[in-house]
């Protein structure tokens, strides 16, 4: 599982030029999964999201986590995190985990997130979407959680 995440200062989602997800200060999270992902790693990276520090505090430093800041969550599914472009000039997204799967994880992990109390807005899964945002900092960090088999 990965996830790219960015803190922003406003984000958007757009499906058909339609606003189906909008948020303020919080996090937009590109999220990918791949074969034999489950909620072990959904649990590993619920809690990283939720207590990385990235936000300031009153001196100007990332010390606080979206809780502390009561930041909001733009959630977006992104199969593409999984490209392999070793060969070629096409990735190939034999990595990324198929739609029938990966939904069930997705809807699974934003459930999660919720459970804590967080505003989360998401995309529609499998749509062609735009995102409009504000990345603030700018500041965007990748977040993966392998198997134990895959060497963690």
């Amino acid at each position: 599982m990965r996830i790219v995440a960015q803190r922003c200062r406003k984000a958007s989602v757009l499906v058909e030029d339609k606003i189906v997800g909008k948020i303020d200060q919080g996090l937009v999270l590109l999220v990918g999964f791949t074969q034999g992902d489950s909620s072990i790693e959904i649990d590993y990276l619920v809690d990283k999201v939720l207590h990385l520090r990235v936000f300031d505090d009153e001196f100007g430093v990332m010390n606080r986590s979206l809780l502390d800041v009561g930041g909001s969550i733009l959630s977006v599914s992104q199969f593409t995190l999984y490209a392999d472009t070793k060969k070629g000039r096409r990735p190939s997204y034999v990595k990324a985990l198929n739609g029938e799967q990966a939904i069930k994880l997705y809807h699974q992990f934003n459930q999660k997130l919720e459970s804590y109390s967080v505003l989360v807005e998401k995309g529609i899964f499998g749509a062609d979407m735009q995102i409009d945002f504000v990345n603030d900092g700018p500041v965007t960090i990748l977040l993966e959680k392998e198997r134990e088999e895959d060497g963690e």
